[in-house]
């Protein structure tokens, strides 16, 4: 157990860890102190100044995000001297600082806004002309820099030697001159860049990609994970309140990292970042299509599941289980994994069940956040028992006409294996389901198509690489006609005659706590907002 200290904040008697800052344990106890230049995920710099706070016996004020708390100590954060320092910075800030509120996409969300209306509120006195600096020019795919905005705080400077370490910024010039800048031929162009625009306090480091196009107020937050791989980062989901699309605009313009201490940090990828068009992707399955030919016909559901439950039955009767074969998908969640065990395993007697399909491509990975594997629910799948004799199996059994009936759940199998293989295995089967989110060339082979919502329509959980189990949840409707999973395998289920009792994904994720060992005991409220480990993976 650490050893605590006791010490006296604003009147308040307060016991916090030895060795932490002054303004952490402020922040412990709901005290805000205004800063700047601090951020918890970097080091400690303390050269904005705005936090300083007076302690007793020591006769200056001192900065509380590099001061540690320690026995006895006595601090003062709204002492006369320290609502003027704070009133002072304020003012140098603001002596060059353009008035672009009215157009500048961190207005509603921006720290000097926010700290000039709680502490600062003066009468100007300085009558001269603005310096003017650079503005608004790209220093990298994602991100833009407006030197005129910058208050020299250095986060994005500590972040890209610290976290990214790549160092592409730094402050260049001294005194009044000094500007954050890229080097001189040099990019920010590291995997982890966008980063450097959440920590911005201001308006200097803005998202090329969402500049102008929504302000922040008219945006909600839906707490969900990244599916971009297996790390499952926390994010935000912002979701566009004015939604119109007659002017063309993204129902989810900006995805942001979500703190977590045991997967992310304060951190994301951009590749998870930038991957939110995905949501509303040209290439969604809107509605249920059938094959006509050469062609597709939009249907119903009625029809779409009527089709495929009689190919199903069919291929039931004339060869039992062993004529059909699942695919199931990692990119889908615990509950609807569950619920497609239920449904060919349990009651089917399905055993030629895969999820893993090999990727030819090269992908990145690295020591960091980013891995090598895509999907983020693979440990998901694994602890369900999802795994078989492997892909390329199943289209041996294709090719050798054993299979009548072929599930295809998300995957796009010409990824992993050649487009000759795949549409040469597909042709032999009688009838080929593929339920996923997005057109692709193994979904041009199937029979029918059954479009499925993706992460952001839906709630469920995902189970990370570390063992971790975390929730997503519905933060936008589903696209057009499309369906979350489960309730299209209980469409399915249904015109199979089956006995389904409906029930919601938290609902589900009970009776799979109950009869998976690694996710015994579990319960949405107990996976709560950080995610638990899997009995399998952590106590």
């Amino acid at each position: 157990m650490a050893e605590k200290v006791t010490f006296t904040i604003d009147g308040l008697t307060v016991q916090s860890p030895k060795g932490i800052s002054i303004l952490e344990a402020a922040k412990q106890v709901g005290i805000k102190i205004p800063y700047y230049c601090y951020h918890p995920g970097l080091s400690v710099v303390a050269n904005c100044r705005m936090c300083l706070v007076e302690i007793e016996k020591i006769p200056k004020l001192q900065p509380s995000c590099g001061t540690a708390v320690a026995e006895g100590m006595v601090v003062r954060t709204q002492s006369p001297e320290a609502l003027r320092n704070r009133q002072s910075v304020l003012e140098f800030l603001l002596i060059n600082h353009p008035l672009d509120c009215p157009v500048c996409d961190q207005a509603g969300e921006c720290e000097l806004q926010n700290y000039y209306m709680d502490h600062g509120v003066y009468d100007p006195r300085f009558n001269e002309n603005k310096k003017k600096r650079k503005k608004a020019f790209p220093i990298g795919p994602y991100v833009i820099l407006d030197q005129e905005r910058c208050i020299l705080c250095t986060r994005c400077v500590r972040f890209t030697r610290e976290i990214s370490k790549t160092g592409e910024l730094a402050v260049h010039d001294r005194g009044h001159l000094s500007e954050i800048d890229v080097f001189p031929g040099v990019d920010l162009n590291n995997p982890y860049s966008g980063n450097v625009v959440d920590i911005c306090p201001v308006g200097a480091l803005t998202d090329r990609d969402f500049r102008f196009q929504c302000r922040v107020w008219f945006l909600s937050s839906t707490s969900s994970v990244c599916p971009g791989c297996s790390r499952g980062c926390n994010i935000e989901i912002h979701v566009n309140e004015h939604f119109n699309p007659r002017y063309h605009d993204k129902r989810v313009p900006r995805l942001k990292p979500r703190f977590n201490p045991d997967v992310n940090g304060y951190w994301m990828c951009d590749e998870g970042r930038y991957s939110y068009p995905a949501i509303d992707a040209p290439n969604r399955l809107r509605a249920p299509r059938l094959r006509q030919g050469n062609g597709w016909q939009e249907v119903s559901w009625q029809e779409a599941i009527q089709k495929t439950a009689a190919a199903l039955r069919e291929a039931l009767e004339i060869q039992g289980p062993t004529g059909v074969a699942v695919l199931a998908s990692p990119q889908m969640s615990n509950e609807e994994l569950f619920g497609l065990r239920q449904l060919f395993r349990d009651v089917l007697d399905v055993r030629n069940i895969e999820y893993r399909v090999p990727l030819r491509d090269k992908v990145y990975a690295d020591d960091f956040l980013i891995t090598a594997d895509k999907n983020p629910n693979s440990r998901g799948a694994e602890a369900l028992d999802l795994g078989g004799n492997g892909c390329e199996a199943v289209l041996r059994d294709c090719v050798e006409e054993q299979i009548r009936f072929l599930y295809i759940c998300q995957h796009d199998l010409t990824r992993g294996f050649d487009e000759d293989q795949v549409v040469r295995a597909l042709s032999k089967v009688q009838f080929v389901a593929y339920h996923g989110s997005r057109e692709n060339r193994t979904a041009a082979l199937a029979n029918v198509q059954l479009p499925a919502a993706v992460y952001a329509e839906k709630d469920g959980t995902f189970t990370n690489i570390q063992g971790r189990v975390q929730r997503i949840r519905r933060a936008v409707a589903p696209l057009g006609q499309s369906l979350p999973d489960l309730e299209i395998l209980e469409l399915l289920a249904r015109e199979l005659g089956l006995e389904v009792q409906p029930g919601s994904p938290g609902e589900i994720f009970l009776q799979l706590a109950e009869q998976v060992p690694a996710f015994r005991g579990m319960s949405y409220e107990s996976i709560g907002d950080l995610g638990q480990p899997m009995h399998s993976f952590g106590s």
